[in-house]
C-alpha cells in the first residue's frame, strides 16, 4: 500500500492531483489524515475527507509514503516523522514535493541524496540541494512546487507500476 499524508493546509493541486493520478493508475494509495479528524482544509479552503487517521495505520504494508507541500504543520506530526524516518531506514520509497523536502531534510532522510525543493526551503536540504523541477535520488522523489505536479505524480507511476502505465495515464489524461 502507498500512503499520501494530509494535514490542515495542504497544498490541495499536490495532493489531489497525485491522489487522481496515482488512482487512474490503479495504484494503491490510502490518505491519511494527520489530524485529528478525516476532514481535512486544504491552504486554499478545500476539505477532503481522507481514508483514514494516523493513528488507524499500522504502515506495515508501506511501499510509498508521500508528503504534499503545503502551509500545515506536518513537520511537527512525531508519528509521521519517526515513520519517515523507519521507512527510510530500510530503503523504503518516500516522496514530497514543494516544502515537504524541508522536513526530509530535516530529518536527516536526505544525507547523501539529492532533491529539490520550493524556493525559499533549500537551506533544510543543505548539501542535498540539487534544484532542477523533479529530482529522483536513490529511494526519493522531490519536486518543485504546486505546478509540477502532474510531472511529479508520473515519477511516482512509472516508479511504483512501470513507465508504459505512466505514458497510458499520461496519454489518457491529454497531458
Amino acid at each position: 500500500m502507498n500512503y499520501i499524508f494530509l494535514g490542515k493546509g495542504f497544498e490541495e493541486i499536490e495532493a489531489i492531483t497525485t491522489i487522481d493520478l496515482l488512482r487512474r493508475a490503479n495504484i494503491p494509495l490510502t490518505t491519511v489524515s494527520v489530524d485529528p479528524d478525516l476532514v481535512v482544509e486544504g491552504a486554499h479552503g478545500v476539505k477532503v475527507i481522507a481514508d483514514k487517521l494516523f493513528g488507524n495505520v499500522k504502515f506495515h504494508d508501506a511501499e510509498m509514503l508521500i508528503v504534499p507541500g503545503g502551509q500545515h504543520k506536518m513537520g511537527e506530526h512525531e508519528g509521521m516523522c519517526d515513520l519517515l524516518i523507519r521507512h527510510n531506514a530500510h530503503d523504503g520509497l518516500i516522496a514530497a514535493i514543494c516544502m515537504a523536502p524541508s522536513i526530509l531534510g530535516d530529518l536527516g532522510i536526505l544525507d547523501g541524496k539529492q532533491a529539490t525543493c520550493y524556493p525559499g526551503f533549500e537551506s533544510h536540504l543543505g548539501a542535498s540541494y540539487l534544484g532542477g523541477l523533479v529530482v529522483e535520488s536513490q529511494n526519493i522523489i522531490t519536486a518543485k512546487g504546486p505546478g509540477l505536479t502532474a510531472d511529479f505524480a508520473f515519477t511516482i507511476i512509472e516508479k511504483l507500476a512501470s513507465a508504459e502505465i505512466a505514458d497510458s495515464v499520461y496519454d489518457a489524461a491529454q497531458y
